[in-house]
């Protein structure tokens, strides 16, 4: 039941990784660099908690499909790198934008806040992988095949 291919204790890793990674990182987006106040940040955090707890498996699925095709195309670390921003990236951002909307965000502030996630994420794409990976080993969860 709770083996390394269990799904509860996959969907578990990958909630607990989704949950805190996106926290963080777009709390500090919000507030440092699209200008959000702290109050709009906490309530978009706030919201995007169930979001990130609903999206988090999905995304893990959808992460590991995308990380799969890359190690077809190249088996290095660099793809494994692009890889993990592509999906990040094209999977987070629309949500994000919702989640923005829902909490009162104009749309220059969601067109700061998307974008400058869309940078960071050219940085920290790779990082969230390597974040994913270590939780799902913290939960002794099996990585993509």
């Amino acid at each position: 039941m709770f083996s390394a291919q269990s799904r509860l204790r996959h969907a578990a890793a990958d909630t607990f990784a989704m949950v805190v990674y996106c926290s963080v990182v777009n709390m500090l987006i919000e507030i440092f660099l699209s200008g959000m106040s702290f109050e709009q940040s906490l309530s978009s955090r706030l919201v995007a908690i169930p979001v990130n707890i609903l999206i988090a498996w999905p995304y893990g699925f959808y992460r590991d499909w995308v990380m799969r095709y890359a190690r077809i195309i190249s088996p290095t670390k660099w793809m494994k790198n692009l890889a993990d921003v592509l999906a990040y990236v094209t999977f987070q951002s629309p949500v994000y934008v919702v989640i923005l909307l829902s909490v009162g965000a104009d749309w220059h502030q969601i067109a700061a806040a998307v974008s400058s996630n869309i940078v960071v994420s050219m940085m920290m794409g790779a990082v969230y992988g390597y974040f994913l990976d270590y939780c799902r080993r913290l939960f002794r969860v099996s990585q993509y095949a």
